[in-house]
């Protein structure tokens, strides 16, 4: 009996000696070099480096819930996710429940690419279908949408974007710059893919939840100080090559 109170005692003193892991959502939409997903779970790329890293500096342990894009806010809003990256206020109007914004992290650019080399103007598209990711906003062609000129032929991931477009599907997609940089290196020379437009430029960062149970000032600080002292940048070169595009503070009018 003393075996089993002791054994049951030293249970209960590690779990509560262990801090709690630090929930961080990943959309099963993204591709490399943002993240790369392995048996359902991230094992590499630039977000995935981030997450990691702000969470070893917390000193806790991260742990990643994988979700479709549409499902992320409602888990936040119950609880199950602590913190939401690669994310603009531009995505998320009328987002319900209580957060905190980090400061902008990166910049993100947007192209329309074709398996064409000619340069478009977006405002003088012929109407047509171009190819999109389930459940992405695309704020640089919101209008076009809107007025029915442009519709949208939506796949799971960027990376099936990109596979239907190389298969004559559509003429044109619009993705992620770093994403078709990286899907291009897997092509030949004759094969790759050419960005003929940009659709817009976004300043993403993180939401972390305000939960008292939550070091959410600390988590925010971190942050801030991996932003400024370039860990963040040096993430996005290693699995870029490029020297990124600094991020600017959203105008929250």
């Amino acid at each position: 009996m003393r075996v089993v109170l002791g054994a049951l005692w030293m249970i209960t003193t590690a779990s509560l000696a262990a801090p709690a892991p630090l929930r961080f959502s990943v959309s099963d939409s993204w591709a490399m070099p943002m993240v790369q997903l392995e048996n359902g779970q991230p094992t590499q790329g630039i977000m995935y480096d981030v997450m990691a890293s702000l969470a070893n500096q917390l000193g806790q342990p991260a742990r990643f819930q994988v979700l479709a894009r549409a499902r992320i806010a409602t888990a936040m809003l119950h609880g199950d996710i602590d913190v939401r990256c690669y994310v603009t206020q531009a995505w998320l109007d009328d987002l319900p429940g209580d957060y905190a914004w980090s400061v902008p992290l990166m910049m993100q650019r947007s192209v329309l690419v074709s398996t064409s080399e000619q340069p478009v103007t977006l405002a003088e598209l012929a109407p047509q279908a171009i190819g999109t990711v389930l459940n992405y906003r695309y704020t640089g062609l919101a209008a076009l949408f809107a007025s029915g000129r442009l519709t949208r032929d939506e796949a799971r991931s960027e990376e099936q974007v990109l596979h239907k477009l190389l298969a004559g599907r559509f003429q044109y997609a619009v993705i992620n710059e770093w994403t078709v940089d990286r899907f291009n290196q897997t092509l030949t020379p004759e094969h790759r893919l050419h960005k003929v437009a940009v659709v817009d430029e976004l300043s993403l960062g993180c939401i972390v939840r305000n939960d008292p149970k939550l070091p959410v000032q600390q988590i925010l600080r971190t942050l801030l100080r991996m932003k400024v002292s370039g860990e963040i940048d040096e993430i996005i070169q290693l699995y870029t090559g490029q020297v990124p595009t600094q991020a600017h503070a959203p105008d929250k009018n």
